[in-house]
């Protein structure tokens, strides 16, 4: 088991449709997500101190999500108003997302140190703390860094000199051009994995030796709603990605050439990953059965 941390945005999904909203955001949802598969998980953001951040509380706090870190501002929490059609989200930003855009979260030092007990930490563009992810990047701890789908080129070139696995949406694009962002984030700025989710046809890796392709699980099944799908598959693979390597770097105790040689460690990375992205199909899939991110939903009225 590794420790998690989500730094950055969250929101409430209001489904007007179920008179419901139910805790999440991006960050949140990896929280949520780790803790659901026994990993210790904390989330650090800012929190509001109105009735949507209490709902939030509630739900991290009956998870066993450590907040304790996290500074509480006077505001709003982000609201996103969600209908569902077919499975699938209608979503409408009820408040250009709270205090998360219009008060970020400005990272101390003593959140720093905190930081530095984690094996992983995730972020995202709805985080709008890009500026800070120097920061976090000088703790040691890797970084996973969710670009969503409104990215561009340029996102890639600012933000992924600072983080470790970019993630991103690519359902629209051709595999081919998908391939050549994937390169470019890994071969020319830096990142150790990138990964992009391509809706229907599955999630796309590369890990600077090959590419990494695999279809979701029940594709023809008949889902209820597909909130925190990509989140739930990003979980399920940056957990048992990062759990892999760090029985791997316990096994060859720093030294893996005395143990292991190199066509050995491309073996075991590569399987590593396919398994990964296998784990990370098993969580979005049964996710997609769940209302919200993760249920905990509380009346809106």
């Amino acid at each position: 088991m590794i420790k998690v941390i989500g730094v950055g945005d969250n929101v409430v999904d209001c489904y007007i449709h179920q008179n419901t909203m139910y805790p999440g955001g991006n960050c949140v949802n990896i929280a949520a997500f780790s803790r659901q598969l026994g990993h210790q998980s904390a989330y650090l953001g800012v929190l509001a101190d109105d009735r949507q951040a209490d709902v939030l509380r509630r739900a991290l706090t009956d998870m066993g999500v450590d907040f304790s870190m996290c500074p509480t501002m006077h505001g709003e929490t982000g609201r996103c108003s969600t209908n569902l059609v077919e499975g699938d989200r209608v979503i409408g930003d009820d408040n250009d997302l709270g205090l998360c855009k219009s008060n970020p979260l400005q990272i101390t030092d003593e959140m720093l140190e905190y930081i530095k007990g984690f094996d992983v930490v995730h972020s995202s563009c709805y985080s709008f703390i890009e500026d800070q992810l120097c920061k976090i990047k000088s703790t040691g701890v890797p970084i996973v860094y969710d670009f969503s789908d409104g990215w561009e080129e340029k996102d890639f070139e600012r933000v992924c000199p600072n983080i470790d696995v970019a993630f991103f949406s690519g359902k629209k694009l051709p595999d081919e051009e998908i391939k050549g962002y994937l390169k470019k984030c890994v071969d020319e700025l830096g990142c150790r994995l990138a990964m992009c989710t391509i809706g229907k046809r599955g999630a796309f890796i590369y890990n600077g030796h090959k590419f990494f392709i695999k279809p979701p699980y029940n594709l023809e099944g008949k889902v209820t709603d597909t909130m925190g799908a990509g989140d739930s598959f990003l979980t399920g693979f940056m957990t048992t990605y990062f759990d892999g390597q760090r029985i791997f770097e316990a096994m060859v105790k720093g030294e893996p050439q005395k143990y292991t040689t190199e066509a050995d460690r491309l073996d075991y990375e590569e399987s590593l990953i396919e398994y990964s992205m296998s784990v990370g199909n098993l969580i979005a899939i049964r996710n997609c059965f769940v209302s919200g991110a993760f249920g905990h939903g509380e009346k809106i009225n």
